[in-house]
């Protein structure tokens, strides 16, 4: 379900580890108009590639700021642009704020974000540079979810919209098999499903895992 280029990743992905599987992205990721706040951050917080594949030419104003990924497709896009990569995290940006010095940061954003509590002393800047377009649910991708399968959920926007669309559609949940990135996606799914789970590591690869096991 999740947007270009992270569906083509992960549909190969799927396909080498001998699943069948189908490619229906449920949004078109788009830049949104923003403008480079002033001042000096310490760092970058980055939470998705998403940043510096559509953030546009405003990001070369801090090429000079290290940033801080969220994870390792993160970090690539941003070395890939230009910048230099401090520290890569796991499970979310959360964790990564809770260690953070005292200190301004700058975070850029989707629509969609989580909301970040800072320890004393940081204090955080969030620039909206990119959101996600939603599509509707295809008669194609309808008739499969009637059958039963299992749905990969990379996001908690993904897991409201595909919610809303099967409410919308009159599609059967108890059918559907929800595979989900972080336990804030599968809260966000709501329920009724056939089943739900959690991957156990916030990677791609530990999610077609589980995938793979629900399949079974």
């Amino acid at each position: 379900m999740r947007p270009e280029p992270g569906n083509a990743a992960t549909l190969e992905a799927a396909n080498r580890l001998g699943l069948d599987a189908r490619s229906f992205p449920l949004f078109e990721i788009a830049p949104v108009p923003w403008q480079a706040p002033q001042g000096l951050f310490d760092a970058i917080l980055a939470g998705s590639a998403n940043i510096f594949r559509h953030g546009g030419p405003q990001l070369s104003a801090f090429k000079s700021v290290p940033v801080m990924a969220v994870g390792a497709t993160t970090a690539e896009a941003a070395r890939a642009s230009g910048f230099t990569v401090s520290h890569i995290g796991e499970g979310g940006l959360q964790p990564t704020v809770e260690t953070l010095p005292p200190g301004h940061y700058l975070r850029l954003a989707g629509e969609d974000r989580v909301t970040l509590t800072p320890p004393t002393g940081v204090r955080i800047a969030t620039e909206v540079v990119y959101a996600a377009l939603s599509r509707p649910i295809s008669p194609h991708l309808g008739a499969l979810l009637e059958q039963g399968c299992v749905v990969l959920l990379h996001s908690g926007e993904a897991a409201r919209h595909f919610a809303d669309e099967c409410e919308r559609l009159g599609i059967a949940r108890n059918r559907i098999y929800l595979a989900c990135l972080a336990a804030r996606i599968a809260s966000l799914a709501g329920h009724g499903w056939a089943d739900i789970r959690v991957a156990t590591q916030r990677t791609d690869a530990d999610l077609l895992a589980l995938a793979a096991r629900m399949c079974q």
